[in-house]
């Protein structure tokens, strides 16, 4: 037998054409639909969803590419060093809150790190010459170059915390870090904590600066400036807040770290020194991304709500895509009180 003719045929893969066919109407009434929906009765619109099923057509996003001038693509662009997106478990739930979000627009989300002045630039290259439609943009710092080329660009962009020195020209999804900070503080006040020490994130992030704002306006009159230590969000830089603290005021009995991977680093630091937590020191945390309750002991820590910040940065920026003006959401962060205080 010959070998070229017992080889099943390849099976054509459906088309407009086919689609059409199926369900009874026009191919542009199949393009409508596919493009959106725009000006297709309920009943042609059902008809062609049958079909698309039925004949298992799947659109060719070049092609469509080619006819709308988009991508049908959006990136996730994470501004600081790529060890962190391992390291700091908040940046792999945004992503995969994002990711489900985009899936059920049929829409791939692209991971870009852009963590040194040569990966900065090739990501704006990257994205300047419209190969996706939009950025949701992670973890921005003030000053950033990245930032402010997006917004010279015009590329629409929803920034996770708010954008500073671009407030009212990018729409953002955000925690309210400076409710956050005080309820942290007012409930170690209510565990009879006197002396309240904190470890800041950075304060050229949203985050670092509005928690400290929580921090100092809770405590008032009582605020002390030799209780404030500063640090960068990595478990590094919360041991050595906390060996800087404790240096310089190791009559501390509580600590309010700005996040639960600088709490991972200043716990161990106060065990070192000979201190129990909660009993010698307190010690809260804020963001509840998985590793908070894995500490020990467990962290008391602020809830962000990071599946509705990432659905929410993701209908923000197709809203902007679409043409809708940038809007802003603050979010409401929750107390989990667990062991360390």
């Amino acid at each position: 037998m010959d070998a070229t003719t017992s080889a099943p045929a390849q099976r054509r893969r459906p088309t407009i054409r086919d689609v059409a066919a199926a369900a009874g109407v026009s191919r542009g009434t199949v393009s409508r639909v596919i493009n959106g929906g725009h000006w297709v009765s309920p009943e042609a619109l059902a008809a062609v969803q049958e079909a698309i099923r039925t004949t298992g057509y799947s659109m060719n996003q070049h092609a469509r590419s080619l006819v709308t001038g988009r991508s049908n693509s959006v990136a996730f662009l994470l501004t600081e060093p790529q060890h962190l997106l391992f390291e700091d478990p908040t940046f792999s739930i945004l992503l995969r809150g994002a990711a489900q979000a985009l899936a059920g627009r049929s829409m791939p989300l692209l991971l870009m790190v852009a963590g040194t002045p040569q990966e900065q630039s090739q990501v704006l290259s990257y994205v300047g010459a419209g190969h996706v439609d939009g950025v949701l943009l992670i973890s921005s710092h003030a000053g950033s170059p990245v930032l402010a080329e997006l917004v010279r660009q015009g590329i629409p962009t929803i920034a996770c915390g708010i954008p500073l020195g671009f407030e009212g020209q990018l729409g953002y999804v955000a925690a309210d870090d400076l409710g956050g900070g005080r309820r942290m503080v007012r409930h170690l006040l209510d565990r009879g904590r006197t002396r309240i020490a904190t470890i800041t994130g950075p304060l050229d992030t949203p985050g670092g600066r509005m928690r400290l704002e929580g921090y100092r306006a809770e405590l008032g009159d009582a605020y002390d400036e030799s209780l404030v230590a500063h640090g960068d969000y990595t478990r590094e830089g919360g041991a050595a807040g906390m060996r800087d603290l404790l240096a310089r005021r190791p009559d501390l009995d509580a600590v309010f770290v700005a996040s639960d991977l600088m709490a991972a680093g200043a716990i161990p630091v106060l065990r070192e020194s000979g201190r129990t937590v909660p009993d010698d020191v307190a010690v809260g945390g804020f963001d509840d991304s998985g590793l908070a309750a894995t500490l020990d002991p467990p962290l008391t820590t602020l809830r962000q709500p990071f599946e509705r910040i990432s659905t929410e940065m993701v209908r923000l920026l197709l809203e902007v895509v679409e043409g809708e003006e940038p809007a802003a959401i603050t979010l409401p962060t929750s107390l989990v009180v667990r062991a360390s205080t």
